[in-house]
Parts: C-alpha cells; sequence; structure tokens
C-alpha cells in the first residue's frame, strides 16, 4: 500500500473525503493527491498522522500497527470537530459533557 492509499483508506475508514481532510489541514486542493507521485515533507505528513492518530510509520508503510492510542471513530469525529474550537468554548464543551454524563464522565 502507497503513503497515499494509506491516507485514502483511513479518511474512508472515518467517512470523510480527501477534499474534506486537505480542507481540515489547511492544505491546498489536490494536494495529497500529489503524493502518488511525490514525498511529503515531514511536517505535512505528521499533521496528517496526527489527524488519523497514527504514526508518520504507519502512513510511511514502515509498520502497519495504527498504535496504542488509536481511539474509536465516532471519538475521533468529535476531537477533529472540536480541534477547531477556542479553548473558552473547549471549556464549555466539556462542561455539558460532564453535566449530560455524570456518572460517565471523568472531569
Amino acid at each position: 500500500m502507497t503513503l497515499f492509499d494509506r491516507v485514502k483508506y483511513l479518511a474512508e475508514k472515518q467517512k470523510i473525503s480527501i477534499s474534506r481532510l486537505e480542507e481540515d489541514l489547511g492544505l491546498g486542493k489536490n494536494y495529497l493527491y500529489k503524493w502518488k507521485k511525490n514525498s511529503p515533507n515531514s511536517d505535512t505528513l505528521q499533521k496528517v498522522a496526527d489527524y488519523f492518530n497514527v504514526s508518520t510509520d504507519y502512513l510511511l508503510g514502515r509498520s502497519d500497527k495504527f498504535g496504542e492510542n488509536t481511539f474509536r471513530p465516532k471519538v475521533q469525529k468529535i476531537a477533529r470537530n472540536a480541534s477547531h474550537l477556542s479553548d473558552n468554548d473547549l471549556d464549555k464543551l466539556n462542561d455539558v459533557m460532564a453535566a449530560i454524563f455524570k456518572d460517565k464522565f471523568d472531569e
């Protein structure tokens, strides 16, 4: 599996398009498609790895492990959506979650 294939696989698993991934990461349109023929720079590779919570080694095909810290897809989706919030908004979100899930939420 190529680097692009792995990124595409992870995006499909999260039910997002490559275009959405590029937008979320602040990359230009069709930027990731260039990875079919060209190597990425290390900063962008790390951004993609962080987005999917995988190692750069996984993306580069050096490892087939996702890593021990891989979260369920729905948890990743919540984290992705919350990543654009301000610290103040994150505090509010945390308070709402704590109020709704009193018995299951660890502050």
